[in-house]
């Protein structure tokens, strides 16, 4: 009964959190520039400052998140900002980021990071959490957070062509239900917590073991690794390929309905590799399948900047739903087997989603005036060619399965 509730708990938290943000996020770019009609140096701007923030409040999250253990009170907060995404854009952002763009930026980088792109990686560090509380995979639970984007981003592929407003709105009914949930399981919850308490309270992390955290020269590795092979993914698949893959049909609203559908169909994938992965890697191990798919990763960009015809790009395309499950997932693993798990959110966050973050910060605007220089294809080739250098420093530098083994091990 335990473990059933914990299972469908937090398959239920990562599958509507991930819903409430595909549902408006994965059409964020083609609104920018279809719609508002803002350049490539612009976007990656906008990327640039949620990015910057996301990667402070991730990891204030983080650290919230390790001390509150199974308490829900800091996704019941996030939850209620996700409620506020429609009237957000619509009376706040939209009209001030098209006639004053630099009070926009900020107002924006303020709201979407605090709401969605750091709350994103919460729900996964809680799932995690969960599964090893309650003794589920969390491969499974996380495969739901892929199956909610998935249907989130085909009911919105047919939603933004009639008018984007409707996606933002869904958006905040999302967020509704979302908060709903976080309230009416909340008593569980922290039943089950003081049973914990009770059970386990040297598992809570101190104050120092969360400060140690930035003396561990692995944990720097790791943040490299990530920057240079996650952050230029998220920047490729965020900022670049949904306009690129519109632009090239003749009838922008075909090409935004079709890039819902593919997309959907691509997570839809992804839900099912969440769940045969993890079956994956304990066959050929933590390192082995990190490295294949930073592999995965550079054939699939390098391929677009080749590629030109709608279908080529689109089966191209469906190599994400193999790459993403193969690097998260070994990521994740990677952090608990290599480091104490009772770190495992600070840890997570620091040494990847934080990373990834500093890495847009530093590479969106750059990377938006290349695109605007040269065209998409030689940026993805550009991509494709660095996170190539990463793969050589992947395999050169990640540790054995067996080595230095700080947290639960393959057989656990």
């Amino acid at each position: 009964m335990k473990k059933t509730f914990g299972y469908w708990n937090s398959s239920f938290v990562i599958f509507i959190m991930f819903a409430s943000q595909a549902i408006w996020w994965s059409f964020f770019q083609i609104w920018l520039i279809n719609n508002l009609h803002f350049t490539g140096s612009q976007v990656g701007i906008i990327y640039s400052f949620n990015s910057a923030v996301t990667l402070i409040l991730m990891f204030v999250y983080g650290i919230i998140q390790d001390r509150l253990k199974l308490n829900s009170s800091l996704l019941i907060f996030c939850a209620t900002l996700i409620s506020f995404i429609g009237p957000f854009f619509s009376w706040i952002y939209l009209p001030i980021l098209t006639k004053h763009f630099a009070i926009g930026v900020l107002i924006g980088a303020l709201y979407i990071p605090a709401a969605f792109l750091a709350t994103a990686p919460l729900t996964e560090t809680y799932a995690e959490k969960a599964s090893r509380q309650f003794g589920f995979d969390y491969g499974k639970a996380r495969a739901w957070g892929s199956l909610g984007y998935a249907l989130a981003t085909l009911i919105g592929g047919f939603m933004f062509p009639i008018n984007p407003t409707l996606n933002f709105w869904s958006g905040s009914v999302l967020g509704v239900l979302f908060l709903i949930d976080a309230l009416f399981t909340r008593k569980k919850v922290m039943a089950y917590r003081q049973h914990e308490q009770k059970s386990d309270a040297s598992s809570i992390p101190t104050l120092s073991e969360m400060l140690d955290v930035a003396k561990m020269p692995t944990l720097y590795m790791m943040i490299i690794l990530t920057m240079f092979t996650w952050t230029f993914y998220t920047v490729f698949d965020q900022q670049m390929f949904p306009q690129f893959y519109t632009s090239l049909f003749t009838n922008q609203g075909t090409g935004e309905q079709l890039y819902g559908v593919l997309n959907s169909v691509q997570v839809f994938g992804e839900a099912i590799m969440m769940v045969l992965v993890p079956f994956l890697m304990h066959k050929i191990g933590v390192k082995k399948t990190l490295l294949l798919g930073i592999t995965v990763m550079i054939v699939r960009i390098g391929l677009c900047g080749i590629a030109d015809t709608p279908l080529l790009v689109s089966l191209i395309k469906m190599l994400h739903s193999i790459e993403v499950p193969l690097f998260m997932l070994s990521m994740f693993r990677y952090f608990t087997l290599h480091f104490n798990n009772k770190l495992s959110a600070t840890l997570y966050m620091v040494g990847f989603q934080i990373a990834a973050q500093v890495g847009q910060v530093i590479l969106s605007t750059p990377l938006g005036i290349l695109r605007d220089t040269v065209g998409y294809h030689y940026t993805f080739l550009v991509i494709s060619a660095i996170v190539l250098c990463a793969l050589i420093f992947a395999l050169l530098t990640l540790k054995k399965d067996n080595e230095d083994v700080y947290g639960t091990d393959l057989a656990n």
